[in-house]
């Protein structure tokens, strides 16, 4: 059909015109004017309401725009001040939370009186990664799961370097601790564990890098940190090698509290450790978070019914297995063998069951470590 010379107007009327002839379907007429079904529809039911004016365009405009109160508005734009980090939606429930009485407006309406101040940054766009598959345990409940890792490390204004030790719930994403560490050995890193340990009690299991001092080198990559989890009956997780993602929270975790408390750094470690833990005690009972319906992680975590001995509990294996005690160079003696395990090992006491013929699983707590093959006089280690 030619359309030259014809306006929308003529188009439109044309069309119902034709369907009104019932000489075509609409499926046909759909395809000749180049509309989709839904539209030619559209057209036709204006057209029947209310006759040929139905059929001109229609402004976008709402026909109802909601005035948001100077009060209001105010408020809002001086939350974006308070909070720069935080986007429209987690400043509207921070601001519900501390005047429910106030009809706060919608995060879209929050975002375009952040754009007409000037006050709302450019999207950023981020690159999509490719996740590992991972058997991460899952975090159903506090203290199911903690996460721990180090940030990457920065200098003070004293030239000191600092090296944020985080460790945190996974159900809940509460900050157990956040510490500004001189140096990231096993002896500073033990002695925060040891205290955040004694104050929120023990997890049923840590997850961590692949790095020192959590993961070695040996049998298990068990380090002399981790060592000392598995004889406190925690499970020791480990993210597979250069997948950061799959501790996402934590990663993102770090990532807003570098841009909170590092730049600048403060002057001193002991000044560092102040901006952290005025951050944190924000994070933890401020800050709504999207996965907990837009409450703060306070409002969830509770401390872990297992509390921390003062004293290591022995090692304790069933009669029937056969216990070894590792010796100085990290090995043990198997009849006429010698197995290397660890130097995390040295000291400590292990123990092998048999699970079949020549066939024998190394334990050292209750974690399995590896099975030895006699016949094949092999050690494999148990995956994780």
């Amino acid at each position: 059909m030619p359309w030259h010379g014809w306006t929308l107007m003529d188009l439109r009327r044309n069309l119902i015109k034709d369907y009104h002839s019932q000489a075509w379907t609409m499926v046909a007429l759909s395809e000749a004017y180049g509309v989709s079904r839904k539209t030619a529809y559209k057209w036709l039911q204006r057209f029947e309401a209310e006759g040929t004016g139905g059929l001109a365009d229609r402004s976008r405009r709402p026909h109802h725009v909601a005035r948001v109160e100077e009060a209001v508005r105010v408020a809002v734009c001086a939350a974006r001040h308070k909070k720069p980090d935080w986007g429209p939606r987690k400043v509207r429930s921070w601001l519900a939370r501390q005047q429910p009485e106030v009809a706060w407006p919608s995060r879209v309406t929050i975002a375009a009186i952040w754009r007409r101040a000037g006050l709302r940054p450019a999207a950023v766009r981020r690159t999509v990664r490719v996740v590992a598959p991972s058997r991460r345990s899952p975090a159903t409940e506090p203290n199911a799961v903690w996460t721990v890792d180090f940030k990457g490390d920065f200098r003070v204004g004293s030239g000191l370097r600092c090296y944020p030790l985080t460790v945190r719930d996974a159900a809940t994403r509460y900050t157990l601790r956040c510490a500004a560490l001189a140096v990231p050995d096993y002896a500073t890193t033990h002695r925060q564990l040891t205290r955040t340990f004694a104050e929120f009690g023990l997890p049923a299991c840590i997850r961590s890098d692949n790095g020192p001092p959590f993961a070695g080198v040996g049998l298990g990559r068990i380090s002399q940190l981790s060592l000392y989890w598995l004889r406190l009956d925690i499970r020791v997780e480990r993210i597979a090698p250069g997948h950061p993602e799959q501790n996402g929270s934590h990663e993102q975790f770090h990532r807003i509290l570098k841009a909170r408390t590092t730049r600048p750094p403060a002057a001193t470690l002991r000044g560092q450790q102040r901006r952290f833990d005025g951050f944190c005690r924000e994070y933890n009972e401020e800050r709504p978070h999207e996965a907990l319906a837009d409450t703060p992680p306070a409002d969830h975590y509770r401390p872990s019914g297992r509390p921390w001995p003062a004293q290591l509990p022995p090692l304790e294996y069933p009669a029937h297995w056969e216990v070894r005690r590792v010796g100085s160079n990290g090995c043990i003696r198997w009849a006429n063998d010698v197995l290397f395990l660890s130097r995390a090992f040295i000291g400590q006491d292990v123990a092998l069951e048999e699970v079949d013929d020549g066939i024998w699983t190394l334990y050292f707590a209750r974690t399995p470590l590896a099975r030895w093959y006699a016949r094949e006089r092999r050690l494999r280690a148990v995956k994780d």
